[in-house]
């Protein structure tokens, strides 16, 4: 395992503020990717005694903020231990970048050999939550450390390399899709964008034809990003329970979690 350099402070009271993962401890961390680069983490621990049932949780390009901190929360909440590795903030990349920079992919890869560390983790295989671009590191990630990780959930998730061109964009998916064998479960609104749909629709396809384990759950009447939007419809907001339990009932099946969330014993 790569050498982790550790700098870990615990965060402001402010960010443990009353919420529905009131009891979950956040901290902040600084950790080395591959290439030396250091990487900010934040880590969600659940209340009560471990080890936790390991996910790592991989944000969209719109950075890492308050909206993707209280997911993480969420998830804590609901019991796994949570690694949220920030791949823009340590190498200064602004929000919202079109192009795909290949070497944040260590900074998520150096996220899941720093959770793996953990020794309140259980030992065994990690589940992966990513958002938009962030399912995009995850099917990567699996393509190369595919014995790692026990599952995929992916919200609207980018099937297709951004810097692939146009071609591709609109009749292809990514060549990872076809290699991987990890378990995936795409939450999608019918109302996000038609070519995000497609390509998700094609991966899906791809991945059944295989035999990989996957499913399709699309929200009727759900924009992109309907789970954090701040003008959420009362729809919306009812597909982002239903999602969020949906990707729980996904990682507990293929994590092997009994009812109380515990790792089964290696």
């Amino acid at each position: 395992m790569k050498r982790l350099v550790i700098a870990a402070a615990i965060l402001a009271s402010a960010l443990a503020a009353p919420a529905r993962g009131a009891d979950v401890e956040l901290v902040k961390a600084t950790i080395r990717a591959a290439d030396g680069s250091d990487v900010p983490v934040e880590v969600a621990t659940p209340a009560g005694k471990g080890p936790f049932p390991p996910v790592l949780f991989i944000h969209a390009k719109r950075g890492y903020e308050g909206d993707e901190r209280a997911h993480v929360r969420e998830l804590a909440a609901q019991g796994f231990l949570v690694v949220a590795p920030d791949w823009q903030s340590g190498r200064f990349i602004e929000r919202w970048p079109s192009a795909h920079d290949p070497e944040t992919e260590m900074d998520v890869e150096a996220g899941l050999d720093y959770l793996k560390s953990l020794p309140n983790a259980c030992k065994g295989k990690v589940g992966v939550v990513g958002l938009s671009r962030g399912p995009y590191y995850a099917i990567r990630l699996a393509a190369k450390r595919g014995a790692d990780l026990a599952a995929i959930v992916s919200y609207y998730g980018h099937m297709q390399n951004p810097n692939a061109p146009e071609p591709d964009q609109l009749f292809r998916i990514a060549p990872e899709v076809t290699q991987i064998t990890t378990p995936m479960l795409f939450l999608i609104g019918d109302a996000d964008y038609e070519l995000r749909r497609m390509n998700g629709g094609r991966a899906f396809y791809a991945l059944w034809e295989r035999g990989v384990p996957v499913e399709w759950q699309e929200y009727p009447m759900a924009r992109r990003a309907f789970d954090f939007r701040p003008d959420q419809t009362p729809e919306e907001k009812v597909a982002t329970r239903h999602a969020r339990e949906r990707a729980k009932n996904w990682l507990v099946q293929w994590m092997k979690l009994s009812p109380d969330m515990r790792c089964a014993r290696s």
